[in-house]
């Protein structure tokens, strides 16, 4: 069995470490960029003239005109955490016949988007808005990497499981999970 599967990484150039090195990558540069973005709105770091801190305290808009400050409001946090279940749920619709692994996976995921709406609220507004961001960015690759057009442009290959209409069928499952009567 090792063997088979050998020939299907080197057939196919599809080696299981090469998807884990995003992550290997992305995760420590989001907490690097999360704690430089603490210590800045708290001023922990010394520069000469007029500092990051009072610039982040001057810096916000709408209804976090202080980026040092915590959001008040929790708006932030809370789309953080929906932003993040979101990317969840798209991925777990995505999945027929999960295995009892993957099924824990995905619980443990959806309790960690739901746990960082707490931990969002106890944070400087400028790390909630850089992780909003960030999440609004993965959202929207999840999404757009769904487009048959896109993927036709970028010439991404289309595989088996991929849909026509995936936006259309995306709804139509997420309905089915969350609004139908059993």
């Amino acid at each position: 069995m090792r063997r088979l599967a050998s020939e299907l990484y080197v057939r196919d150039n599809c080696h299981p470490f090469k998807a884990t090195v995003l992550v290997w990558i992305q995760l420590p540069m989001w907490i690097f960029i999360s704690v430089a973005l603490r210590n800045f709105s708290m001023g922990a770091t010394h520069s000469e003239g007029f500092s990051v801190q009072e610039q982040l305290a001057t810096g916000g808009v709408l209804w976090f005109p202080d980026l040092t400050a915590l959001d008040s409001t929790w708006i932030l946090p809370v789309s953080v955490g929906v932003i993040n279940l979101l990317i969840v749920e798209i991925f777990a619709l995505q999945k027929i016949g999960m295995s009892r692994f993957q099924k824990y996976v995905t619980y443990f995921v959806r309790g960690v988007s739901v746990l960082m709406i707490p931990i969002a609220a106890t944070v400087p507004s400028s790390v909630v808005l850089y992780w909003l961001c960030s999440s609004f960015m993965g959202l929207s690759q999840n999404l757009l990497l769904r487009s048959p057009g896109f993927r036709r442009l970028c010439r991404i290959p289309l595989t088996k499981s991929d849909s026509d209409t995936p936006y259309r069928d995306l709804f139509a499952a997420f309905c089915a999970k969350f609004f139908s009567r059993k």
